[in-house]
C-alpha cells in the first residue's frame, strides 16, 4: 500500500471515531432514548374560537357543544370549539382597530411579548359575521397595515356561507289589513306615508286607539341590521341596487328618510336583539318593521302567545341578503393545526344534520342538499300560513355597501336620529 492510500485510511479512521464518540456522548446524555428532538411534539387539545354574528350564536354554539361531546380529532389532538357571539358591525370595529391584537408584519410569532402572547392566547380563529361584506371591509384594513390578505376569496380557506337569511316585512296581521287596503303592497313607500300620515291610524281606515303608525327597525348603533334596512330602503327610493355616499346625502333622500325613521319608538331603548323587543313589548314597540327572517320567526310564537295578533310576512322587492360566510384567519397568529381543526368544524356545520337543525332558527340552510322543509321542526314549515316563502319570490338583492357608505349611514343616524 503507497503513502497515499495509508493517509486516506487514516482520515478515514479519525472520521469514523469522531462520530463514534459523539454517537456515544448523546447517547449517555439521554439515557439511551432515541433522540426526541427530531420529533415534532404535538398538542393533546387544539381549541378554534369562533367570533359568531348575533343572529346564528345559537345555533353554532349548540352545533359546538355537540362537535365538542363527540370529541372530534385532528393528528391525534382533540378539537375544542369556543364561541364568542358579537354583532357583526361590532367585530368590524375591533378589527379595525386591531383590538383582536393581531401581530405587526415585523414581529415573529415565535417572539412574542407577554402582552402579545395573551392577546394570541384568545385570539379569533374563525370568524362568522353577518355577511361577507364585513369581511372583505376587515380584510382591504388589514392588506393596508401589514401587506397581505388575512381573510381569502378562494382556496380551502376561503369564506364560505354556513346559513342564509334576509330581511323582510313582519307587520301584525290586524294593521298589515289596513295598510294593504289604504296604502297598496307593503313596501317602504307605504310605510313612509303611513308615517307621515298626519291623522295617525284613524285617517289609514285603523282604529283610534292604535295611534300613530310606529315603525320597527334595528338600532343601526347596535345591530348591523339597521343599517342593512336603511340600505333596502334607499335602494326602493332610488329603484336600484347599489347605494353611493352622494345618494345618502342628497337632501331629498335625508328628508323622506328622516321622516321615515321618525316613526321608530324610541332606538335609545331597544336592545340588540329588535325581534325579541319586539315579540315582548309588542305594540309599544312597534306595529311593524323590516328584520331579519330568522329572527322573526324564532320570535313568531313569542308574539301569538302574548298579543293573539300573529305577524305576516311580507317579502320586498329590495332585499338585503346575510350569508354568513365562515371565515378562517390566515395569518401567524394561529397554527396550522388551528386552521385545520377551524375546517373539520366548517364541515361539521355544513353537513346535513346541523344544517336541518338549522332550520328550527329560522335559518334557511347553504347546503343546497338540504330544503327548508326538510325536517317538521323547521320553522318554515311552522309558520308557513303567515306569509313565509319556501322559495323567495323574484327580487333585486342589494349589493354590498363600502366603508364609505357605511359610515356616511351612521353618521347620519347619528346627527338626525340618535340624538
Amino acid at each position: 500500500m503507497n503513502r497515499t492510500r495509508w493517509i486516506f485510511v487514516g482520515i478515514l479512521a479519525v472520521v469514523l471515531l469522531i462520530v463514534g464518540v459523539s454517537l456515544a456522548l448523546r447517547a449517555g446524555q439521554s439515557g439511551g432514548a432515541t433522540d426526541s428532538g427530531l420529533t415534532l411534539e404535538r398538542p393533546e387539545a387544539v381549541t378554534v374560537r369562533v367570533l359568531t354574528a348575533l343572529p346564528v350564536s345559537e345555533w353554532v354554539q349548540n352545533a359546538a357543544d355537540s362537535f365538542n361531546a363527540e370529541d372530534h380529532q385532528i393528528e391525534g389532538a382533540s378539537i375544542h370549539i369556543e364561541v364568542i357571539a358579537m354583532d357583526g358591525l361590532t367585530a368590524l370595529g375591533r378589527w379595525d382597530r386591531n383590538e383582536f391584537g393581531a401581530l405587526d408584519s415585523d414581529t415573529r410569532p415565535e417572539h412574542p411579548t407577554a402582552e402579545q402572547q395573551a392577546a394570541l392566547d384568545k385570539f379569533p380563529t374563525v370568524w362568522i359575521p353577518d355577511s361577507r361584506y364585513l369581511v372583505e371591509l376587515a380584510n382591504v384594513s388589514y392588506k393596508e397595515r401589514l401587506g397581505r390578505d388575512v381573510f381569502l376569496t378562494d382556496g380551502e380557506y376561503r369564506a364560505r356561507p354556513v346559513a342564509i337569511s334576509l330581511f323582510t316585512w313582519g307587520i301584525y296581521q290586524s294593521r298589515a289589513e289596513v295598510l294593504e287596503k289604504s296604502l297598496g303592497t307593503i313596501s317602504w313607500r307605504t310605510i313612509h306615508d303611513a308615517a307621515i300620515t298626519k291623522g295617525g291610524w284613524p285617517d289609514l281606515g285603523g282604529k283610534p286607539e292604535w295611534g300613530y303608525f310606529k315603525l320597527v327597525v334595528p338600532n343601526p348603533q347596535k345591530n348591523v341590521g339597521g343599517l342593512a334596512a336603511m340600505i333596502a330602503a334607499a335602494g326602493e327610493y332610488y329603484g336600484r341596487t347599489n347605494i353611493t355616499v352622494a345618494d345618502l346625502t342628497a337632501p331629498d333622500f335625508q328628508k323622506w328618510l328622516k321622516e321615515l325613521m321618525g316613526a321608530v319608538t324610541d332606538f335609545s331603548s331597544a336592545s340588540a336583539y329588535t325581534a325579541e323587543d319586539f315579540a315582548l313589548f309588542g305594540y309599544s314597540v312597534g306595529d311593524g318593521g323590516q328584520l331579519l327572517e330568522s329572527d322573526l320567526l324564532q320570535n313568531m310564537q313569542g308574539i301569538l302567545t302574548r298579543w293573539d295578533d300573529p305577524l305576516t310576512l311580507y317579502y320586498p322587492q329590495y332585499i338585503t341578503w346575510f350569508d354568513f360566510p365562515y371565515t378562517v384567519w390566515m395569518g401567524p397568529e394561529t397554527t396550522a393545526l388551528e386552521k385545520n381543526a377551524a375546517l373539520e368544524f366548517e364541515r361539521y356545520l355544513l353537513g346535513e344534520a346541523q344544517q336541518k337543525k338549522a332550520l328550527a332558527y329560522g335559518l334557511r340552510p347553504a347546503n343546497p342538499n338540504v330544503p327548508v322543509d326538510a325536517t317538521p321542526e323547521s320553522l318554515f314549515v311552522k309558520w308557513k300560513d303567515h306569509g313565509v316563502e319556501f322559495v323567495v319570490p323574484r327580487s333585486d338583492a342589494m349589493r354590498s355597501p363600502d366603508r364609505e357608505v357605511l359610515l356616511t349611514l351612521l353618521r347620519w343616524f347619528e346627527l338626525n336620529v340618535a340624538n
